[in-house]
């Protein structure tokens, strides 16, 4: 939280920063209302706590001028005995509350904390109703998907730019979303928005906001998801999709953390975290002169690279079954459950459409179902792209994905069947697996493979 203190007395300034500091609460002072207005026009503020008498400029006036812009940012007024009726018109005009001095700095924490959380949640119950919300559960246990939670961990805690890759349907948002759940400021919102699914026309609006009277039927001013993100993220889906004019507007922000409201003269400070996604190649559209290529480069900082379903089946069994799990509850169902059969029919599909087009089979074979367990005939493929399991996957694991087995025996299978592959060379049987040698020695004694004889040589 970062509030701005706005008093021409020195001793209350320092000292209300005195008292913020110790709760963890960031502060700037300003000692009069042009000096205010200075720093409202540079950064974004939680809150600021105004004195109603100010030299120049006066506390009414500073408020005024908040209001008008549309500073999206809760007041609260102090002022002396004497000065309460000017206080109270302070409230009618837009303060969201007010104190008399002298007054307990504990009862100021208390009103500041309750006006910056009402806010956050007003922001966070806006941002998700105008955006799609997907669950935010990263499903797998592949090497390829471990190595991907450790890119996340990496940079969830800055805040250099993402964009995500990968094909349609393996979970892009899911990915920013986890992102930002493991990131410092997962109590901010999370705003998303597909770029492809919105008209051209109202993009501008959506992400940066409108001034009333900026188009027809702009009735109010309303906010864009840039300031309705606050601190936290702003997830902008098909980011390849975004029209040039837009892409340039984009590009300030990024430059100068400021947006322009639509129908707007004047310039907002931002803070959000731009996480970016797409399923097209970008560089070739940079090549082609369809995406500039100064914003690739300030979107690309960091790059994700989401995984097919195909590449990592070996997870679909825990994506098979949370899927099921969170449908039926949708659906007003009870708990069902795939047969062996139907579960050998997935392992051996080659899902096109990745993880959304998984949840629409499921979804289907729910309906179909008479009982409680999905079968093999309630799975609705396109056959075309089914392959047999036992090619799709090493050897026999295939079967024990399906066979009720956990995924310690899965694992111990995988690893003493690579070993046998490769008469007991732990260097080339990691490698197969996409693991380290040393993760290999640990799996090998922790799973007692060394018993079983499977003593390796080593490369030379």
């Amino acid at each position: 939280m970062q509030v701005l203190i706005v008093d021409d007395e020195r001793n209350i300034r320092e000292s209300l920063r005195k008292y913020l500091s110790l709760e963890a609460i960031d502060s700037k002072s300003a000692e009069t209302g042009e000096a205010a207005v200075s720093f409202l026009e540079r950064e974004v503020f939680d809150a600021v706590v105004l004195d109603l008498k100010l030299p120049g400029m006066s506390g009414q006036e500073l408020l005024e001028w908040i209001l008008n812009r549309g500073v999206s940012v809760p007041v609260i007024m102090i002022s002396a005995h004497g000065q309460i009726s000017d206080a109270v018109s302070a409230l009618k005009a837009g303060a969201k509350d007010y104190l008399v001095k002298p007054f307990d700095p504990a009862e100021l924490i208390i009103k500041l904390k309750d006006l910056v959380e009402n806010k956050r949640r007003e922001n966070m119950i806006e941002a998700v109703r105008r955006s799609e919300n997907y669950e935010s559960v990263l499903i797998g246990n592949t090497p390829v998907m471990r190595k991907l939670s450790v890119q996340i961990d990496k940079i969830a805690g800055s805040d250099v730019t993402v964009m995500i890759s990968g094909e349609s349907g393996t979970g892009k948002e899911v990915a920013a979303r986890e992102i930002h759940r493991r990131g410092p400021l997962a109590t901010e919102p999370f705003a998303a928005v597909n770029i492809g699914g919105i008209h051209e026309g109202l993009m501008e609006s959506e992400l940066f906001g409108h001034e009333k009277g900026a188009f027809t039927g702009a009735a109010a001013r309303k906010q864009g998801l840039f300031e309705l993100a606050g601190r936290g993220t702003i997830f902008l889906d098909e980011i390849g999709e975004m029209p040039m004019p837009l892409q340039v507007k984009l590009l300030r922000v990024l430059q100068e953390r400021k947006i322009r409201r639509l129908g707007g003269t004047v310039d907002i400070p931002v803070n959000a975290r731009i996480v970016s996604a797409t399923n097209r190649d970008v560089e070739a559209l940079v090549r082609e002169g369809r995406f500039r290529e100064d914003l690739y480069y300030r979107l690309n900082v960091f790059r994700i690279s989401l995984p097919p379903l195909r590449e990592r089946r070996g997870d679909i069994p825990l994506l098979a079954d949370h899927l099921l799990k969170k449908l039926a509850f949708r659906m007003g169902k009870g708990a069902y459950s795939l047969s062996p059969e139907a579960r050998e029919k997935l392992a051996g599909y080659s899902f096109p459409g990745n993880i959304r087009e998984l949840e629409n089979i499921l979804e289907r074979a729910l309906i179909y179902c008479d009982g409680k367990e999905i079968h093999s005939g309630d799975i609705d493929l396109h056959e075309e792209n089914a392959v047999s399991a036992s090619a799709a996957l090493p050897r026999t694991a295939a079967g024990a994905l399906w066979d009720g087995s956990s995924l310690g025996d899965i694992e111990r299978q995988a690893i003493a069947e690579a070993l046998e592959r490769w008469n007991g060379n732990r260097t080339r049987a990691a490698r197969e697996l996409g693991i380290s040698r040393k993760t290999i020695l640990n799996k090998i004694k922790a799973y007692g493979l060394k018993q079983a004889g499977f003593e390796p040589g080593e490369l030379p």
